[in-house]
C-alpha cells in the first residue's frame, strides 16, 4: 500500500489561491511516486481544486460532511455535493469538529457510514487531549472514539477506511508527539480493528499521524512500523513546503 499524505487546509485559501497552489504542486507530481497525495480545501474551493487537479495524480478530499443526503440542514454539505466535484476522501471527526463544534461519537458514526455508503473514503480522526494524556487516559479515549465511530461498520466497504491518530495537544502547537506515542497509538488502533473487524480490514487499513507534522520530523513518523501516512495542517499551506514534505515522506520508506 502507498503512503497517504493529506493536506488539511482548514479555513484557509480562496478559490484563486487554491488554483495557484494546485498548479504549483502538480508540476512536481512525478516526484510523488509511491505516495498518495491528497488535498482537502475549504468547501468554497472544491470546484477550483477539482478543475486544477483533473489530469493529475493528486486526489481531492473534503474536510467534513453531513450524514444526510439532503434536507433542512443549513450550512451543511452532503455526500452527493462532494462527489459532484470528484472528491474521493473526507475527513471525519477532526478534533476541531469534536471540541469546538461539539460533534459527538454518534454523529461521527453516522458520517462514517454515510461516507462509505456513498463510496467516499473516510479519514477518521481520533486522539486525546492534554488533560486526558496526563491522566493516563489515552488508550481509553482512543478505544471509546473508535467504538463510537465504527460501531456498525460495513465490513464490505471498510477497506477504504483511513484512521488518523491526532493527539489534540499536538495540533497547531508546534509540539509533535514522540515516536513512542505515535507508534503506541497506531498499534492500539490496529489491534482494536483486528479484534473487532478481522484481518481483512486490518490488511488494508492505513493509519496516519497528525499534529505538528513538518518536513523535519515526518521521516521519524513514517519510519515507524504502524504509521503509513500523515494528516498535515500548517505545513501544507505553502506549495513549496508541502512538496518538500511529500518528497521527504517518499524517502522515509
Amino acid at each position: 500500500m502507498d503512503l497517504i499524505i493529506a493536506a488539511n487546509w482548514k479555513m484557509h485559501k480562496t478559490a484563486t489561491e487554491t488554483r495557484e497552489f494546485c498548479d504549483s504542486v502538480i508540476q512536481n507530481e512525478k516526484s510523488f511516486k509511491g505516495v498518495e497525495v491528497l488535498i482537502c480545501p475549504p468547501f468554497t474551493a472544491l470546484s477550483a481544486a477539482s478543475a486544477a487537479l483533473k489530469d493529475s495524480s493528486v486526489k481531492l478530499g473534503a474536510q467534513n460532511m453531513h450524514w444526510e443526503q439532503q434536507g433542512a440542514h443549513t450550512g451543511e454539505i452532503a455526500a452527493p455535493m462532494l462527489l459532484e466535484f470528484g472528491v474521493e476522501y473526507v475527513i471525519i471527526g477532526h478534533s476541531e469538529r469534536r471540541h469546538l463544534m461539539g460533534e459527538d461519537d454518534d454523529q461521527i458514526r453516522r458520517k462514517v457510514n454515510a461516507a462509505l455508503e456513498n463510496n467516499l473514503k473516510p479519514i477518521l480522526c481520533v486522539g486525546e487531549t492534554e488533560t486526558e494524556r496526563e491522566q493516563g487516559l489515552t488508550e481509553r479515549v482512543i478505544e471509546k472514539q473508535l467504538a463510537g465511530a465504527l460501531g456498525d461498520l460495513d465490513l464490505n466497504k471498510a477497506e477504504n477506511m483511513v484512521v488518523a491518530y491526532e493527539p489534540v495537544w499536538a495540533i497547531g502547537s508546534g509540539k509533535a508527539a514522540s515516536e513512542d506515542d505515535a507508534e503506541n497509538a497506531a498499534v492500539l488502533i490496529r489491534r482494536y480493528c483486528l479484534n473487532n473487524f478481522g484481518e481483512k480490514v486490518v490488511a488494508s487499513l492505513r493509519i496516519q499521524y497528525g499534529g505538528s507534522v513538518k518536513v523535519g520530523n515526518i521521516h521519524s513518523f513514517l519510519a515507524l512500523p504502524s504509521i503509513m501516512g500523515a494528516l498535515v495542517g500548517g505545513a501544507s499551506l505553502e506549495a513549496d513546503s508541502f512538496r518538500d514534505l511529500v518528497q521527504a515522506a517518499r524517502k522515509a520508506v
